[in-house]
């Protein structure tokens, strides 16, 4: 196995499709421009041109909008193996903005370097244009989260969602994961107060059925877990289960 084929994109790819050697040959020469960024840095501006996007090969980022009244609005987390800022450089202005919640390590990718892959590789497209718009079906269910779950669905089902999209690219498994995000973070993507987010995990651990305390999350009953937040992974389009 190659080391661009067991990096996190490279795994997240291969569940869609068996790339050749070929191609992941010109997959490595995107991963080539390697740059760190501190935890608090903004990649992507909203409103603002972009010019490269990046592979995410360590840490944790999030995606969001704000508002004129300074409020804002966490749109997505994104984790190793994501590529961020794919729309803003096809877009005369990004739409949103993209910050590093933990130290993170990217590849950056300039869109000639992408577009030449793509030349190169139809496969390799297709496979990436299969991660983008599991990515989009991934918003439009935080759509459904915030609008038509309880508190305690949202919660239950964002967590559950969070270990099946980290079980893809190694970082989770059926006992659960380690999580960077504060009640903050949920309380901005779910559409809730921290305070009420702090009650509904409180609720689920007395429950029994998770527990996310420093910076873990603990499955404590997969099974009732994934049945209290009625949670279907077609949306993921994802065959390897995470509970097994």
């Amino acid at each position: 196995m190659t080391t661009v084929d067991a990096s996190p994109l490279g795994r997240k790819l291969r569940a869609f499709v068996a790339l050749s050697d070929v191609e992941f040959a010109v997959l490595s020469r995107l991963h080539q421009r390697r740059r760190s960024f501190a935890a608090g840095h903004a990649l992507l501006h909203q409103g603002h041109s972009q010019r490269s996007a990046y592979i995410l090969a360590s840490g944790w980022a999030c995606s969001y909008k704000t508002l004129p009244t300074g409020t804002r609005q966490i749109v997505d987390f994104q984790i190793p193996g994501d590529i961020l800022g794919l729309r803003s450089v096809l877009l005369q202005a990004s739409d949103h903005f993209i910050e590093a919640l933990t130290d993170i390590e990217v590849s950056e990718v300039l869109p000639s370097e992408l577009f030449e892959a793509f030349r190169e590789t139809p496969r390799l497209a297709a496979a990436v244009l299969w991660a983008a718009s599991r990515d989009e079906a991934v918003v439009v269910e935080h759509m459904i989260d915030i609008g038509r779950r309880s508190a305690e669905e949202r919660v239950a089902h964002f967590l559950l969602e969070m270990g099946f999209r980290l079980s893809l690219v190694g970082l989770a498994d059926k006992t659960g994961y380690p999580c960077p995000l504060s009640q903050f973070h949920l309380a901005d993507a779910l559409g809730l107060s921290a305070v009420h987010v702090n009650r509904v995990l409180r609720k689920l651990r007395e429950d029994g059925l998770v527990t996310f305390r420093r910076g873990n999350v603990h499955f404590d009953d997969p099974g009732g877990l994934i049945a209290f937040a009625d949670f279907d992974t077609a949306y993921l389009d994802q065959e390897r289960p995470l509970l097994q």
